[in-house]
């Protein structure tokens, strides 16, 4: 016989043997009363051994896992679709983000009060610094007068903050006269030394106080000074007498050291 053909013949022999194998196995189980299973491993694991005990040799297909049951083992250590429980941070995140909500604001309300408060700060010394007085102007708030160049019995206007200043050298009679008058005579009762620091100097601001005028020097029915606009009269003490001004003529502020004379 040749290769062929006794290759040939051992298949057939071999596969013979297989199948008179597996019908001796099933005989085995089936007179030993045993039902192969493939829903458990008991019953596989019954069958196998009947089958071992009847001295047959064969493979135990039925004891390995179906596919039932991997899915019933791997059941125990992967849960199926919807039973994982993932934690939920929305309730953290949601803080946090309120937080830094809060935060950012207070952050821009800071800001923006910084820099309304520094714009502020700077309009306001603007403000100042312009409506400070300069130089010129501090030096015209006073006016000084050299008392000695003014004649007894004479008066002198000089300008002071824009407005007239009579400065005027009594005698002893005009501070005389100016001291013997009635005081419940006068519109605008007031003694001579009230308005007066040293009694030869007199010092007014040279305007009317009815409406404004400057009033003329040396003249009207006192002998002091008359508005030509209205006919208002003072005397030497620049107190109203006659006509229509309410008040004496107002008295500056100014300080005499010897022979200077310094107003404002």
């Amino acid at each position: 016989m040749s290769l062929a053909g006794k290759f040939a013949a051992s298949a057939v022999s071999t596969t013979r043997f297989t199948t008179n194998v597996s019908h001796a196995a099933a005989r085995a189980v089936s007179g030993a009363g045993i039902a192969p299973s493939i829903k458990g491993e008991q019953s596989s694991f019954r069958s196998s051994s009947a089958a071992t005990s009847a001295g047959v040799s064969t493979t135990n297909y039925t004891a390995m896992p179906t596919l039932l049951k991997q899915q019933r083992f791997m059941s125990g250590f992967a849960a199926g679709p919807g039973t994982t429980k993932i934690p939920s941070f929305a309730d953290y995140t949601k803080e946090r983000s309120g937080d830094s909500s809060r935060a950012f604001t207070y952050f821009m309300l800071g800001a923006s009060g910084a820099v309304l408060t520094g714009a502020a700060q700077s309009s306001v010394h603007g403000f100042l610094t312009n409506m400070a007085a300069s130089a010129d102007v501090l030096a015209m708030a006073k006016t000084e007068i050299d008392l000695s160049s003014i004649p007894l019995g004479k008066t002198v206007t000089v300008k002071w903050r824009g407005k007239p200043v009579f400065v005027k050298h009594r005698t002893q009679e005009e501070i005389d006269d100016a001291n013997s008058v009635n005081l419940k005579s006068l519109p605008d009762p007031q003694d001579d030394a009230s308005r007066v620091q040293t009694p030869e100097w007199v010092v007014l601001v040279g305007i009317c106080t009815h409406l404004g005028c400057v009033p003329t020097t040396d003249s009207g029915d006192y002998g002091g000074w008359y508005c030509p606009c209205h006919g208002s009269h003072y005397d030497v003490s620049g107190r109203i007498r006659k006509g229509p001004a309410p008040l004496n003529m107002e008295v500056p502020e100014y300080i005499i050291e010897g022979e200077k004379l310094t107003v404002g």
